[in-house]
């Protein structure tokens, strides 16, 4: 199985920063995507950040420019670097992991697996 444990969640002021971390263990030798996912109290989980195994990043609108998704192969932790932080960012903050259907199947678990959640508060 693959376990993700998160990292970093906090409060900060508007304007402020901070960075969350997600560690991965388990079945995790390669992997097709790696991202982050918020959800806003009665809102809709979404993507904030993505980053596939070629390299390639992917952000939410709001969140371009500020937000910085990185991977430590070497130590299994996708990072999610946020700045310049708003009321809007306020949510549940989910890492998430796409082993890939090939993966999945060849292990028998599951192809996507979630982090337990980080609440970030950004206050005005």
């Amino acid at each position: 199985q693959v376990q993700l444990v998160e990292s970093g969640g906090g409060s900060v002021q508007t304007g402020g920063s901070l960075k969350l971390s997600c560690a991965a263990s388990g079945i995790i030798a390669s992997f097709d995507e790696m991202a982050w996912y918020r959800q806003a109290p009665g809102k809709q989980r979404e993507m904030v950040a993505a980053t596939s195994s070629d390299g390639n990043t992917h952000y939410l609108d709001s969140v371009r420019g500020r937000f910085t998704i990185s991977i430590d192969n070497g130590k299994n932790v996708v990072s999610l670097q946020m700045n310049s932080l708003n009321p809007g960012d306020t949510a549940v903050y989910y890492c998430n992991v796409d082993i890939g259907i090939r993966t999945a199947l060849a292990m028998g678990v599951p192809r996507f697996h979630w982090g337990q959640g980080t609440l970030v508060t950004v206050s005005s």
